[in-house]
């Protein structure tokens, strides 16, 4: 396999998790992790433009590497991403630029705080990116028994069409569901209803991660 035989950058769970949104379609029009037109305009305008237009885009979706991996990858066509022991991705006509650290947090964040929980992993990352287009070599799975509920936005789309829905809601939490969340999210179905829909679904889209300990025991 060709992959096999290109040059190759170990990365994070975070990077893959970044490849599996990239992949499914959430991030579209990306076709990749940014390059740094795009990570410009992400930081300092909330939005990309491509040849399809312009989209909303509040949230760089970038690959960091060190300095020793930039000077290395700098001539390369090609670049295959490495995880757990298996290469996932293939990065194409790949370019490397700063990841300007201190203008990313005071852009994104609207300032500079090092032990922002995720500024740390901003400050302690690689000063550099990785931008190019992706190939991704088979679907992103985590063999945690809830591969099957990870659907992607086509999956989505036919679901909702299946079910007949004519407005689809989304509810987007982190921790367990209480009284409150429940009390939203039938005042918004019957909102719906009142203002003619017929069959509005519920999109629950559960955050992954450990809940706060001061929710959870």
């Amino acid at each position: 396999m060709e992959a096999e035989t290109l040059p190759q950058l170990e990365i994070t769970k975070l990077d893959t998790q970044w490849i599996q949104v990239l992949s499914e379609g959430w991030a579209t029009p990306l076709r990749g992790f940014m390059r740094e037109t795009e990570y410009l305009q992400t930081l300092h305008f909330n939005n990309i433009k491509s040849v399809d237009g312009s989209s909303n885009q509040s949230v760089p979706i970038i690959l960091p590497i060190s300095t020793e991996d930039k000077d290395r990858l700098k001539e390369e066509k090609s670049v295959a991403l490495k995880y757990d022991g298996k290469i996932v991705a293939v990065v194409r006509e790949p370019e490397t630029f700063e990841m300007r650290k201190e203008e990313r947090c005071a852009r994104q964040w609207g300032m500079v705080h090092k032990e922002h929980p995720y500024q740390q992993l901003v400050w302690e990352a690689g000063d550099w990116c990785l931008g190019g287009d992706l190939e991704v070599l088979g679907r992103v799975k985590w063999e945690d028994g809830l591969d099957q509920y990870r659907l992607t936005p086509n999956q989505l789309r036919a679901e909702f069409k299946k079910r007949k829905a004519d407005a689809v809601f989304a509810f987007q939490l982190r921790n367990p569901i209480h009284n409150g969340h429940a009390l939203l999210m039938s005042d918004t179905r019957k909102r719906l209803i009142e203002r003619g829909y017929s069959n509005p679904v519920l999109l629950l889209h559960r955050w992954e991660g450990s809940p706060r300990t001061t929710t959870c025991p």
